[in-house]
């Protein structure tokens, strides 16, 4: 199925649903939420899910695992998804909070495939047994470090989406502090008993998932480097080779 709304599918008695969707960039799907449980892939372009307590930035050729009931939205840059929507009972196994994956080319072949297996799919033929596969193969899909958790008080969560949308190495917590109102003592505090993270970790993360979106849009990483305030590219290719365990590179359009 192409481009139709799963809400008028999901009556269909089937533990797996799979839709593609293509999207223009910058589209906003506002906050909502599914009955069945989500995985979101991006065939192209890149994907940020925000939910209450969190942002994930999810690259091409990734996906996003979003629990049933969990309210979201998603910003999709020049996207073309292939989503599939699963029973929970036929996943007892899903995380309970949003998570980006790593996807195996045969998951990918296999999501491609799935969009166009008719909805009432015969379960005990081919068709069944492609989705059982899927489903499969989503149990055992790794993890990936592109989630960056926000606050729940709404002043300190102002200035971390202000700081999404155009982070800076250099950024100081002095500076927060003062806009809070807080000693230096007290925003540390609170910083890390909002977010789990000290805010030069959270810093560093929003720099990184900045750095990504850049990178898969063709930003060159000496541009990307800039625009983060980093000293030299060499810098910046450091701090991402150690966050995320690969060359910014491997990000950029093929």
């Amino acid at each position: 199925m192409r481009n139709v709304p799963v809400d008028e599918m999901d009556w269909i008695d089937r533990a797996v649903l799979a839709i593609g969707t293509d999207y223009p960039p910058r589209h906003l799907l506002a906050f909502h939420r599914h009955r069945r449980a989500q995985l979101l892939y991006g065939a192209t372009g890149t994907m940020q899910v925000e939910t209450a307590d969190g942002s994930w930035t999810v690259p091409p050729r990734r996906a996003v695992l979003i629990p049933p009931g969990t309210d979201h939205q998603v910003l999709m840059d020049d996207v073309s998804t292939r989503s599939l929507y699963l029973e929970p009972s036929a996943v007892p196994w899903f995380p309970p909070r949003c998570r980006v994956v790593g996807v195996s080319p045969l998951l990918r072949e296999l999501l491609l495939a799935a969009v166009d297996v008719p909805p009432e799919y015969d379960r005990h033929g081919r068709d069944g047994a492609l989705m059982e596969l899927i489903r499969h193969e989503i149990r055992n899909l790794a993890p990936l470090p592109f989630d960056l958790p926000l606050p729940a008080r709404a002043d300190l969560r102002n200035l971390c989406e202000a700081f999404q949308a155009a982070p800076n190495i250099r950024e100081s917590p002095a500076e927060w502090a003062a806009d809070l109102g807080f000693s230096a003592r007290t925003f540390n505090r609170v910083f890390r008993a909002e977010t789990g993270l000290s805010f030069q970790q959270w810093r560093q993360r929003a720099c990184l998932l900045h750095a990504i979106r850049l990178l898969s849009a063709g930003r060159t990483v000496t541009q990307v480097a800039a625009a983060l305030a980093y000293d030299t590219p060499a810098a910046f290719s450091v701090m991402f080779r150690k966050q995320s365990g690969t060359t910014p590179s491997s990000f950029q359009p093929r």
